[in-house]
Formats: structure tokens, C-alpha cells, sequence
């Protein structure tokens, strides 16, 4: 075939709109049918355009089967984003969502992509209703846009505008770090289990990229599971815009300063909360020397999520991207004031701990669910704003007396030594709640082979039985046969008999 005829083909004979090939134009037809005129010459322009026909059905084909080549490819990445997803999403939820709600929930989120305000109170009722799970990523980014058509952060405490792809190309300090914690962070959710599984990849490209972000906080133990939380719920990039709406306008990042100092601060208004509102277990914490440092830490610092199930912390997140960082401190006075009468019931500083960190987390859905509405229903901002000006005063009064003192020790070697001392209880937090999970997957698994050795040992038993049963129906046929009836049964009777004795027995015979 000549070159022309490939070449000559128009652009929009090779991209079809359909599978079907295009039709033959109605000149060759013609000259097809003329050869009565010039039989030698409709036989050679019967050829090319036969040779030309094939060619252009080669060629559409081809480019059939690289279209579905890609849609084949795009089917499978949908397949497995629907299974990532799935994994994701592995937890139970509180409080059912209404049809209802999920569709007052996807008309709000048409006035996300318009970037529309919406009335608050009448979001405020809609979060109360519920969250889809499936959607819970796309709310969160609809509370944060909200948040931010009404507040805008002052040019000094913007994060600086560095994209979070060249982020990741950069190298951090605080690698090591995150590596080791990366095993810590949800050691028993299925998609961060998986040793340097997508999970681990992906928390690690996160929290290495905030760090590059936030020279002064870096990287904090914390971070991570607020960071695998917001993972859970959308993509990598979705995820560190949410993190830093989080740190940097709700102002979260505070309390991971190296100096610990908004922690401190959080831990006296806790302190201060339950003074006021629940004096009997104020007194009673007190009286066995435990302080909110010693409990409430992790729960500011992780957000609740390294100890209370997964559908209770992301109905918190749902309340904390309405309301900001008051509802941590909403939470956990509620959870205090509901488990007051067992708290009081502990007589000793161990107890009490160990119900703080390991009864306490462990709630039934109803339990959870009040929690919920109980947060939903407190306003305590006022309060808040109280404390914190009351702990700067105190601490402005101590500084001012222990100036006066001169043989006092320097309040700065006194704060760093408490901060060594907190980060140091926080590790060893963390590793007493790996080693309680870790136990209690041996203890599940030393009662699974409990269980199979018990299911053996009775599959022996009765095994015994019968064989004992089949032998001493053995030695009856033995008794009843004849003689020469019995030399001829012998092999089948040796065959049935699987006691070495009885063999044995048998061989003697003459």
C-alpha cells in the first residue's frame, strides 16, 4: 500500500466520536461499480481502496483499545480509592444520621463551592443532627471556609505561603522523630497498621511537611493523631490545609510550643473549671495529689484521639471546627461530671489513674452520645477568659515574690525542668497505652488457643472412643468366626485394628 493513503487521512477519521467506523465515502462505491468500463484499472482502485478501508479500521481499533486501556485504568483507580476509603472510614459512628440531615448537608455543601456564608445557628443545629461519615472530610473543609468568610488572621500570624508539594520535596530535622512515631499513631486501625504501609507514608508526608511549614513548633508529639485523624476523612493535601486551619486560625499550635506554656495554661483552667462547678471532685483529686497534667494532657494534646474511640474524636473534630479550642475543655468537664460517683469511689492515687486513663475512655454509644449533646448545650467561653487572666496575674504575682527572694531558685530553670518532666510523663503515656494494647492482643490471643485447645482435647476424646469402640468390635468377629473363616479375615481385621498390641496378639496365633 502507498504511504499517501495512511497518511492522507483526515484528523477527525482517527478520533471517531463512536466505536462504529466511519462510512466509505460513496466515490470509491462508484468506481467499485463501473468496471464494466476498465475492468484492469477498477481492479487496482478496488485493491487501494480495500487496502485503504482495512488500514483505517486498524487504526480505529487501535485507538479503541487505547481508550479503553485508560477507562479500564481510571475503573481501577476508582476501585481502589473506594477500598481506601472503606479502610478509612472503619469505625463505629455516634448517633445515627438521618436522610434528612445528609440532605441538608449536600445542599450546604453546593454553598462550599460558592464560598456562600451561611447562618450559623443554622449550621450549629445541623452538626447537632449528625454527620454522614462519608462526607464528615467535605464538612470539616465547609466549617473551616465559614470560619474564614468571617475571621481573618492578621498578616503576622498567617503560616507562610509555601505549597505543600514543594514542602515535601525539602529535608526536615524532626525526621527521626516522626518516624518513631509513626508505629504509635492508631497501632491498631487498619490503614496505619501496615508498616510503612500508604497509612504511614502518608501521616509521614504530613507531619514532615508541617514541620517545614512551622519552624517554631516543628514537630510535636500530638500532632500525629490529629494529623491521622484528619487522613481518615480526605486527602493529603485536603488534610494539611485542615491542619494548619487548625493550628494557625483556631489557634491549636499554641499549646505545642516548645515552651508548653499554653498546655500550662489549659491545665490551670480545667483545674479551675472543676473548682467551681464540681467542687467534691476538685477536692477529691486533690486530696490523692493528681492534677490535670496528669490525665487531661494527652486528651488537649491528642484532641482525645489516641484513647477514646474513633467515632466519638471525630464527632469532637466536628464540634471543634464549629467552636474552636474551648471544646476540649467542654469535653472533658463532661466527662468528668458524668463519671463523677465511680471517680469518687477510687480511694487511691493508682486507681484513680487507671480509671482516668483506661475505664473512662472505654464508653458504651449512649454514653458518648450524651457527652455530645451535653457539649453542644455548654457555653463556658466566658469562664475561660476569666482563668486565663487570672493565671497571668498569679503568675505575674510569683514572678514579682520570687524576684524578692534572692536565695530562690530562678523560675526559668524551675519552668524548664517541668517541661522536661511533662514531656517525659507523655512519653511514658504513650508507651503504657502501646503495652496495654499490645496485651490485650496476646490476652485475646493466648483465649483463642484456649479455646481451640479445648475443642482438641474433646475431638481426642471422642476419637478414643470410637477407636476403642471399633477394637472391641474386633475381637467379637474374632471370637464368633471360624478358624478358616477368621485366616482369610485376618488382613482386613489387621487393617481395622490400629492397636499395636493387638497386633502383635494376632502374629502369635498359629
Amino acid at each position: 500500500m502507498d504511504g499517501g493513503a495512511f497518511y492522507g487521512l483526515d484528523r477527525s477519521e482517527l478520533l471517531p466520536l463512536s466505536p462504529l467506523a466511519p462510512t466509505m465515502e460513496e466515490e470509491p462505491l462508484m468506481i467499485f461499480m463501473s468496471d464494466e468500463e476498465d475492468p484492469e484499472q477498477g481492479d487496482e482502485r478496488n485493491k487501494s481502496e480495500e487496502l485503504r478501508c482495512l488500514w483505517r479500521k486498524a487504526i480505529h481499533q487501535q485507538i479503541l483499545l487505547l481508550r479503553m486501556e485508560k477507562e479500564n485504568q481510571k475503573l481501577e483507580a476508582s476501585r481502589d480509592e473506594l477500598q481506601s476509603r472503606k479502610v478509612k472510614l472503619d469505625y463505629e459512628e455516634v448517633g445515627a444520621c438521618q436522610k434528612e440531615v445528609v440532605t441538608i448537608w449536600d445542599k450546604k455543601l453546593l454553598n462550599c463551592r460558592a464560598k456562600i456564608r451561611c447562618d450559623m445557628e443554622d449550621i450549629h443545629t445541623s452538626l447537632k443532627e449528625g454527620v454522614p461519615k462519608s462526607r464528615r472530610g467535605e464538612i470539616w473543609q465547609f466549617l473551616a471556609l465559614q470560619y474564614r468568610l468571617r475571621h481573618r488572621l492578621p498578616n503576622k500570624q498567617q503560616p507562610p505561603d509555601i505549597s505543600y508539594k514543594e514542602l515535601l520535596k525539602q529535608l526536615t530535622a524532626q525526621q527521626h522523630a516522626i518516624l518513631v512515631d509513626l508505629g504509635r499513631t492508631f497501632p491498631t486501625h487498619p490503614y496505619f497498621s501496615a508498616q510503612l504501609g500508604a497509612g504511614q507514608l502518608s501521616l509521614f508526608n504530613l507531619l514532615k511537611a508541617y514541620s517545614l511549614l512551622d519552624k517554631e513548633v516543628g514537630y510535636c508529639q500530638g500532632i500525629s493523631f490529629v494529623a491521622g485523624v484528619l487522613l481518615l476523612h480526605m486527602s493529603e493535601e485536603q488534610a494539611f490545609e485542615m491542619l494548619k486551619f487548625l493550628m494557625y486560625d483556631l489557634g491549636f499550635r499554641k499549646q505545642y510550643r516548645p515552651d508548653m506554656m499554653s498546655l500550662q495554661i489549659q491545665m490551670y483552667q480545667l483545674s479551675r473549671l472543676l473548682h467551681d462547678y464540681h467542687r467534691d471532685l476538685y477536692n477529691h483529686l486533690e486530696e490523692n495529689e493528681i492534677s490535670p497534667s496528669l490525665y487531661a494532657a494527652p486528651w488537649f494534646l491528642t484532641l482525645f484521639a489516641s484513647q477514646f474511640p474513633l467515632g466519638f474524636v471525630a464527632r469532637v473534630f466536628d464540634i471543634i471546627f464549629l467552636q474552636g479550642t474551648e471544646v476540649i475543655f467542654k469535653v472533658a468537664l463532661s466527662l468528668l461530671s458524668n463519671q463523677e460517683t465511680l471517680i469518687m469511689e477510687c480511694e487511691n492515687f493508682e486507681n484513680i489513674v487507671e480509671f482516668l486513663k483506661v475505664t473512662l475512655p472505654d464508653m458504651n454509644s449512649s454514653e458518648m452520645e450524651k457527652i455530645i449533646t451535653q457539649v453542644f448545650e455548654m457555653d463556658i467561653s466566658k469562664q475561660l477568659h476569666a482563668y486565663e487572666v487570672e493565671y497571668h496575674v498569679l503568675q505575674d504575682e510569683l514572678q514579682e515574690s520570687s524576684y524578692a527572694c534572692e536565695e530562690s531558685e530562678p523560675m526559668e530553670k524551675l519552668e524548664r525542668a517541668n517541661s522536661q518532666l511533662k514531656r517525659q510523663n507523655m512519653d511514658l503515656l504513650e508507651k503504657l497505652q502501646i503495652a496495654h494494647a499490645k496485651i490485650q492482643t496476646l490476652e485475646s490471643n493466648l483465649e483463642n488457643l484456649l479455646t481451640r485447645e479445648t475443642k482438641m482435647k474433646s475431638l481426642i476424646r471422642t476419637l478414643e472412643q470410637e477407636k476403642t469402640a471399633y477394637q472391641k468390635a474386633v475381637e467379637q468377629i474374632r471370637k464368633l468366626l471360624p478358624a478358616d473363616i477368621l485366616a482369610n479375615c485376618e488382613p482386613l481385621l489387621r487393617d481395622l485394628n490400629c492397636n499395636p498390641n493387638n497386633k502383635a496378639k494376632t502374629g502369635n496365633k498359629p
